[in-house]
């Protein structure tokens, strides 16, 4: 099997990419729009009409799933997934034509997934291998490995290692393990709803 690293980037020719930036091995597919500036990492699928703002920073082994906008200010760490029509927001004021306006930024850690229609405040970030479930509208920090559903999104549960990438699972152990008892046994961090 070929090493998606060592591939040149696939572009579907119903594409339109405006960056230089796009690692091997990323497939971009049909009706899909890419800003010049937009960084894109290696091994990423970017799937038909989806939309790439030029103020975004995509890093590897990401999918990027149809009808998504990706919009200026957003960072997108390895590993993460976004589920169809998903919704992001960087402006808490949006007014049309507006000559200036505040950017507010938004990172979603390493290895997240985003369920299909989650919407976004502008703001809020998504910690590492969190899940946000589908229909979710999340008005602030989503806490590193939980699950978070609903209207307003709220924790429901703690991602379990099986539900993790295999790195995320030890690392996950050892961030509860700095939350051990006082007897020294550690054990897994309490997560409230």
């Amino acid at each position: 099997m070929t090493d998606p690293r060592q591939e040149t980037p696939f572009i579907h020719s119903h594409a339109l990419v405006e960056s230089e930036h796009i690692g091997p091995g990323t497939r971009i597919w049909a009706f899909a729009h890419v800003l010049r500036g937009a960084v894109i990492g290696a091994d990423c699928n970017i799937c038909d009409h989806s939309y790439i703002d030029e103020d975004v920073v995509i890093g590897d082994r990401v999918t990027i799933k149809g009808q998504v906008a990706i919009i200026d200010g957003m960072r997108i760490e390895d590993d993460v997934f976004i589920g169809p029509n998903a919704t992001f927001t960087n402006d808490r004021f949006p007014r049309s034509r507006q000559e200036s306006w505040e950017c507010e930024r938004m990172v979603i850690g390493r290895g997240a997934s985003i369920g299909s229609g989650a919407v976004f405040v502008p703001g809020v970030n998504v910690g590492e291998g969190a899940m946000v479930g589908a229909g979710a509208v999340v008005t602030q920090d989503v806490p590193p490995f939980t699950v978070v559903v609903g209207n307003p999104a709220r924790v429901v549960r703690a991602v379990t290692d099986d539900e993790c990438i295999p790195e995320q699972a030890y690392s996950r152990r050892m961030s509860n393990s700095a939350a051990s008892t006082p007897s020294g046994r550690g054990g897994a961090r309490e997560v409230t709803a």
